[in-house]
């Protein structure tokens, strides 16, 4: 069973926006000078976005859900910046990796 990612929204304890999906990290609104800062290793074969292993960005280092960090943080591209923690974007991520405790839930729901 996966650990429930606590609600503090500490990206670097989580990094489930970093391996969503393998369409999510696309570039849209970087400009030329921007995207040539990142590293062609980091780049996908069509330019189009990061390079994923999977659904997992190729920038992100670590285990997700236990410690993780952007090995490309201060140039990364917009779409990475836009995504908040605890907005929307993130929120959708991490229900992916971190599904709510069905007995936690439960417990919950009686205690109330």
């Amino acid at each position: 069973m996966i650990e429930q990612i606590p609600a503090d929204f500490d990206c670097k304890s989580c990094g489930a926006c970093c391996s969503y999906s393998s369409e999510w990290p696309r570039f849209s609104t970087e400009d030329e000078a921007k995207l040539d800062r990142i590293p062609t290793q980091f780049v996908a074969g069509d330019e189009s976005g990061m390079l994923c292993d999977g659904a997992r960005c190729a920038a992100l280092v670590g285990v997700v859900g236990k410690a993780t960090t952007c090995s490309i943080y201060e140039i990364r591209p917009d779409v990475c910046r836009a995504c908040m923690p605890g907005g929307n974007d993130c929120l959708m991520a991490r229900r992916k990796f971190f599904p709510p405790d069905a007995t936690l839930a439960s417990e919950r729901q009686r205690a109330a």
